[in-house]
């Protein structure tokens, strides 16, 4: 009995050793599938502390191997090098790069990261970025890294809730997004600095309210976090700023809003009657997409200037009112080729099927505005008949192809005339001494240009009244 056991015990195991053979063999074997990927416990990793002084923290990474084989990462390397904010420490080897890890099926690989920032520095970024790349089979994969870098407010998708009040003591960092909620208000005062990073925007909710109160001397401004000389004028660095629908009171004075993919986006009141946002003496420029977007809005605007947009300086679809006065439009865009009109003015827009859907469009007044760029023909009036659309230019300068004989729609307007900015194309829309806009437009209670300058009698058309230099 005894020895048939054992024959029973020997035919089992010498069945069983090949598979057992083949299997460890598997897992010992670096898999080259060009298909193979790694898998991490964060695909961000993100310092959140805001150091009050030199600050030092460590995070980690875990990188997983979720295969039954073996896997070579040929490649781990900090993409910022020696010049990072950042250090990494792989294997409990301090690095920037580090070649041939092999890491068994089903394991795992843990990497320390640890940043040092200084956030009185003035050069040190708002946010500090770098990334780690991992190359296995031929694959780039990356984490990135993110810090707070120097002092400041930072919001990370983060919701505004009741009366907030923004001071001017520290900037205002936004990563993602920042929302105002249903019924609550952030009122934005004087000399407050906004950055956004790469693709974050600021939204207002419905009922919600936007005051941005900046003064003369202590504009509110808007821009990309990256202050170094490079990002400068260079748009695209982030979203923009959308009121959406039914928004209560938005008020913007004296906002310098630049570098974005666009400025404003405005949706549509609750009731048409109500002005849902006051526009004065802002200026708008240097966007990828649109200065403004208003869809079926309600915007008072003076002494405003929108320019240097890939797309239109202000598109306004689905009709509303609007009341601008006192606005210049340059539009010099040299970054691509751009097709569309500065301004576009339409009473219709699109449901989700494609179909038309219309609202009225009106009143649409202009009065004492310039409207030029270098395009040859840069403003576009695109109506469905039966629907109202009432536009008028009073006392304007307008880049146009269309027919301004209409003395109903286009009161006392020059055409195709330079405006003679003093540097449209470096987005300086004063005007020097020999402008055919000193002195064309007629009083519309506007006493003082964006500047504080005093309007003459008559007043100059645009944003700037003209000042003689002694």
């Amino acid at each position: 009995m005894k020895r048939r056991l054992i024959i029973i015990f020997v035919l089992i195991f010498s069945t069983l050793l090949p598979v057992f053979f083949i299997a460890c063999q598997k897992k010992d074997k670096i898999d080259p599938n060009p298909d193979i990927r790694l898998a991490f416990s964060t695909d961000t990793v993100f310092f959140d502390t805001v150091f009050p002084t030199v600050g030092s923290v460590t995070k980690q990474l875990v990188v997983y191997n979720t295969h039954s084989s073996k896997i070579l990462i040929s490649n781990i390397r900090l993409m910022g090098g020696q010049a990072s904010f950042y250090r990494i420490n792989v294997d409990g080897e301090a690095v920037t790069a580090i070649a041939n890890i092999e890491l068994p099926a089903n394991d795992s690989l843990y990497i320390f990261v640890r940043v040092t920032l200084d956030p009185n520095q003035e050069d040190t970024p708002f946010i500090a970025t770098d990334s780690i790349e991992f190359q296995t089979n031929g694959n780039l994969q990356q984490v990135q890294l993110v810090s707070w870098g120097q002092n400041a407010f930072f919001y990370r998708n983060a919701l505004i809730s009741g009366n907030t009040v923004w001071d001017s003591l520290k900037a205002h960092v936004v990563y993602g997004s920042l929302r105002i909620d249903t019924n609550a208000t952030l009122s934005i005062l004087p000399g407050t600095k906004v950055y956004f990073h790469h693709n974050a925007y600021l939204a207002a909710s419905y009922h919600s309210t936007l005051r941005i109160m900046g003064e003369l001397n202590h504009p509110v401004r808007f821009q990309g976090d990256r202050l170094d000389y490079f990002y400068k004028d260079l748009p695209g660095q982030w979203y923009g700023i959308i009121l959406e629908r039914a928004g209560i009171n938005h008020e913007i004075n004296y906002a310098i809003i630049k570098n974005g993919v666009f400025g404003l986006a405005v949706d549509s009141p609750e009731d048409q009657n109500n002005i849902m946002l006051l526009l004065h003496n802002t200026i708008i420029q240097n966007m990828t997409s649109y200065g403004i977007f208003a869809y079926g809005a309600s915007i008072q605007s003076v002494n405003c200037v929108v320019g240097n947009c890939g797309g239109r300086a202000l598109n306004v679809e689905y009709g509303g009112s609007y009341d601008f006065r006192q606005l210049t439009v340059g539009n010099y865009w040299y970054s691509s080729v751009r097709l569309s009109p500065s301004v576009y003015l339409s009473n219709y827009s699109y449901d989700t099927t494609g179909q038309k859907i219309t609202n009225p469009l009106g009143p649409a007044f202009f009065g004492n505005v310039i409207l030029y760029g270098a395009n040859e023909d840069e403003i576009v009036l695109d109506s469905v008949a039966a629907v109202p659309f009432e536009v008028t230019f009073d006392h304007g300068l307008l880049k146009t192809r269309l027919n301004t004989s209409n003395t109903g729609r286009f009161i006392d307007c020059q055409v195709n005339k330079d405006p003679k900015f003093l540097n449209g194309p470096d987005m300086d829309y004063r005007i020097d001494s020999l402008s055919p806009a000193i002195g064309k437009g007629i009083p519309m209670g506007v006493f003082y240009d964006i500047k504080g300058v005093a309007r003459g009698n008559p007043p100059d058309l645009g944003a700037y009244q003209y000042l003689k230099v002694e």
